[in-house]
Parts: C-alpha cells; sequence; structure tokens
C-alpha cells in the first residue's frame, strides 16, 4: 500500500516530458524532499529522538515503523535511505513472493559488492509468514539489506522475535489536528489559494481526516475542484463530503485497544468515557451481541457481588437487544453500560475464584475428609465414612463449624469481601461465620 508522499520516481521524470505530464495528485506534489519536510512524528525524527541520534550518529539500524496509515511511513523510510547514501528498494508483502524476495536479496548483494548498500522497505510486513519472515534474517545480520518494515498491526503479535530482536520499533502517531492544519496551510500554498471555508468547516475538515494526512490532501483535493464563490460552513461541507471512517477493524489491534478502554473506563466508574468507547466501537461496525457479552463479563469481574443485579441487568439488555436489533436495541446496551460505570466495584470474588484454582492445582487429588462423604453401603460405613458429620439444621444458628477442606490443607480464606454495596454486607456475614467457626471448633 502506498504511503504519504510516496512518489517513486514520478518527481525526476515529469521534468523529462512523457506520460507523466499528466496532471500530478496533491499528494504527490507536496512529497517532502528531506526529513526536515516532513510533518509530525517529532517523537522519532528530533535530534534527540531514535532516528535523530542515529542520523547524527552516522550507525542507522533496521526498524519497524508502527502506526496508522498515512503519517509518513513509506516517506520517512525513503528520506532515510536518501540521508544515509543508500540504494532504495520498495516491496509489499501483499504482492511480493519467495521468489521476489530471492531477486530482490540477489541484486543488494551485488549492489553491495560494488560498494553500495541497500535500505529495503517492506510494507505491510506483518502479512508475511514466519518462514518469510525469517527469511530476511541472514541478510540483515550480514549487513546485504537494512531493513525498514512498516506495519499497522502491534509488532509484537504479528512479527517474528528474531526480527524484532534485530530492529528498533519505532511508533509513529496519528498527525494531530495542529499538525493538519500545517499540511492545510501547505496544501493552500501549493494551490495557491485559500480553501473557501469557514473556520468551524476547517476544523471539520481536519476532524473528517482522522489523524491520515494522506487523506485530508485527498479531501482538499476535492475541496479545491468545487466552484464556490463563498465561504462553506460545517454543515454544506459535510453535505458534500462523506467523513472518512474511523480506524476500526474488529480482528485487530484497534478493537483491542478500544474494549480495554471501554472495560477500563467501566471499571474507573466513569459513565462518560465509558460511553464515549461503546458508542466509538459501534461507529466502527462492532458487533453488539460481542458488546452485550463483554458488558456481562464485566459486571461478574468487575462488579460482582458489591451489586449482584448487574449481572442481571447486563443479561437483561442482552435480549432486550436480541428482540428488538438495531438501533433500538443498542439503547438497552448503552444503559447497561451507564448502569456498570456507576454501580460499586469488587474484584473480591474473581480473586476468590482465581486463588481457589491454584489451591486446587497444588493440592492435587486430596479427598474430602471423610465425615461429609456420604455413606450408602455397609462397606463405606465400615471405613468412617459419614462418621461424625453434624446436621448443620440440627446446630444453633443452622451452623456447625465443621472442617469442608481435606484434612491435610490448611484452611485459606480466599474470599475477602470489600467495604463497599452489598459485598458490605457479606463481609459482615463471613465474619460471623469465621467467628462461630473459631468458637464451635474449639467447643
Amino acid at each position: 500500500m502506498a504511503d504519504l508522499f510516496d512518489s517513486g520516481d514520478a518527481g525526476a521524470q515529469s521534468e523529462q516530458g512523457g506520460a507523466n505530464d499528466a496532471p500530478r495528485p496533491l499528494a504527490d506534489r507536496l512529497r517532502p524532499r528531506t526529513l526536515a519536510e516532513v510533518i509530525g512524528q517529532e517523537q522519532v525524527l528530533g535530534a534527540e529522538a531514535p532516528l535523530g541520534v542515529m542520523l547524527s550518529s552516522g550507525s542507522l539500524s533496521s526498524l519497524i515503523f508502527w502506526g496508522p496509515p498515512g503519517v509518513g511511513k513509506t516517506t520517512i523510510a525513503r528520506l532515510l535511505a536518501q540521508e544515509t547514501d543508500l540504494h532504495f528498494v520498495q516491496i509489499s508483502a501483499i504482492f511480493t513472493g519467495v521468489p521476489d524476495l530471492k531477486k530482490v536479496f540477489e541484486a543488494a548483494k551485488i549492489r553491495r559488492q560494488n560498494g553500495q548498500g541497500t535500505l529495503l522497505f517492506v510494507d505491510e510486513i506483518h502479512r508475511f509468514n514466519k518462514a518469510q519472515q525469517d527469511g530476511f534474517l541472514p541478510y540483515m545480520e550480514d549487513g546485504t539489506i537494512l531493513l525498514v518494515g512498516a506495519t499497522t498491526e502491534n509488532p509484537s503479535f504479528e512479527l517474528n522475535a528474531a526480527v524484532l530482536s534485530r530492529s528498533q520499533v519505532l511508533v509513529l502517531e496519528r498527525l494531530s489536528l495542529a499538525d493538519l492544519e500545517r499540511l492545510t496551510q501547505r496544501a493552500e500554498q501549493a494551490l495557491e489559494r485559500r480553501l473557501l471555508l469557514l473556520t468551524e468547516a476547517r476544523d471539520a475538515l481536519h476532524q473528517m481526516a482522522d489523524g491520515d494526512g494522506r487523506a485530508l490532501l485527498n479531501l482538499i483535493e476535492q475541496i479545491a475542484a468545487w466552484k464556490v464563490d463563498q465561504p462553506l460552513g460545517r454543515e454544506a461541507l459535510a453535505t458534500r463530503l462523506m467523513r472518512r471512517a474511523a480506524k476500526y477493524d474488529k480482528s485487530g489491534d484497534e478493537h483491542y485497544n478500544l474494549i480495554s478502554a471501554l472495560h477500563k473506563s467501566v471499571r474507573g466508574s466513569d459513565p462518560d468515557a465509558a460511553l464515549y468507547w461503546f458508542a466509538r466501537m459501534l461507529e466502527g461496525g462492532e458487533d453488539p451481541k460481542y458488546l452485550a457479552r463483554r458488558l456481562t463479563r464485566m459486571a461478574v469481574e468487575d462488579i460482582a457481588l458489591a451489586d449482584p443485579q448487574a449481572q442481571a441487568i447486563c443479561l437483561q439488555a442482552w435480549e432486550t437487544y436480541e428482540r428488538l436489533g438495531s438501533p433500538e436495541g443498542e439503547l438497552a446496551l448503552a444503559q447497561a453500560v451507564i448502569y456498570l460505570a456507576l454501580a460499586p466495584k469488587t474484584n473480591a470474588g474473581y480473586m476468590a475464584y482465581k486463588a481457589a484454582r491454584r489451591l486446587a492445582k497444588e493440592t492435587g487429588s486430596e479427598p474430602p475428609p471423610k465425615h461429609i462423604l456420604n455413606a450408602p453401603t455397609k462397606l463405606m460405613e465400615q471405613q468412617g465414612y459419614g462418621k461424625g458429620y453434624d446436621y448443620d439444621h440440627n446446630a444453633e444458628d443452622g451452623f456447625s463449624g465443621q472442617n469442608y477442606f481435606p484434612d491435610g490443607v490448611k484452611r485459606p480464606v480466599l474470599y475477602q469481601p470489600v467495604e463497599r454495596g452489598f459485598e458490605r454486607e457479606l463481609r459482615k456475614r463471613t465474619e460471623f461465620f469465621a467467628k462461630k467457626r473459631i468458637q464451635r471448633q474449639g467447643e
């Protein structure tokens, strides 16, 4: 996939005439010629940032650029090759197979023998499988290529550990509104006129681009072609332009980022933030049934017995959605989001469950104490099954205080309710029974 300002040799060829005399897109005309012209990404390009330090020291390592589309991954890679006098080769993992890679590596070897290094830029590098990624390693190690990979997915999950260990991962961020304004001004200089937009419409234009510089330049090119004589407002702009779809992949990194943001907003008792992330996922096309399931999990994990009603609210909202469908049923889910965010929180049940699983694993096959086992046969009775069992309903307070753990297991305290919500009442009960248990066992 081409990146912002990715030009190849188009600029040089157009000066020679021929087919490249055709009108050039605005994004092509505005490609930076030096790293200093790149807008944004100061966190990697600044004098004290990773790339700035590498260039000043004359030592460039293999890199992985991780970031959303349209933020300059290809541009920066091309300009790095220019700054370091490396031959720039660009391939895409989508269209490149093993035979193509072999040709690239062979050409890089010949180039190296002739005294020139190769910067190999691999777009969508995460789409190469493990074997293909492993194929880069010997050429990275012997210096045949300097690899610069670009990915929109989390490298920790998508790239081999061996490739990551030989590369530095640099995060490129979506362009800020200030960056997009600077890009808009640069576009207006190239067009030699200011866009006929009111301030509110200009702000809306930047929001439509959603941090993608290439998308912004495409929108500006459309606006520049309109025949208007009066500045347009926000509504007029929205009528003429479709807002860029928010970046969201239901099976990718953004999916997990947003559900994490929703879950933590609920846990943090912030209904406004929780509703915002809930709406972001819906706007991105998330399946409301997935959200209903995750909300129910939040009720079980983070609210639990502090408010036993929370789980029922989620199940009712889930059922309401299934009966009403979209968009009406989504309101029921939104109300569940609000309820969960404002409910008292506890993870005592969750922690008790995990502690019980650990204890069960540690104690293996320890049998229950014989006094709580039934004795349906004479032999089992002779073995002591059921002997000494106290029927709790016959005891004072309906509580015998007997031991129910295996004889060789020291009694643990797994469930420790908090002083919030309904668990405050459960804490009183656990303390009551603990006191009674000590008393009865002493008797």
